[in-house]
């Protein structure tokens, strides 16, 4: 579905089901946000009270899990926002305007 990081291909390259009019628009980056924030939170809050590892240490292991379970999320959410309105037939999918 998705022909680049984060690029929507115009139509499916099996069934030809045109992909152009989808609106993910900001919605996966804002699920990516709250997901990545409820997972690492925690788990900073657990190692500061468990191991008090210095705060350079510290700082930089949440940076490289925060940006890469960032990376790892997004796509696979924007496909989940394009699939959903997919599903629900919304923004012209498998509608009279499909061409």
């Amino acid at each position: 579905m998705l022909r680049g990081f984060l690029t929507v291909r115009e139509a499916c390259p099996v069934c030809g089901e045109a992909l152009h009019h989808h609106r993910a628009d900001d919605g996966p980056a804002y699920m990516t946000i709250l997901i990545v924030g409820h997972v690492m939170a925690p788990l900073l809050l657990f190692a500061f009270t468990q191991w008090r590892p210095e705060p350079l240490v510290l700082a930089s292991v949440f940076s490289a899990g925060t940006v890469g379970l960032s990376l790892f999320l997004l796509p696979r959410l924007k496909g989940a926002f394009v699939a959903f309105q997919w599903s629900r037939r919304m923004h012209g999918f498998g509608g009279a305007t499909d061409e």
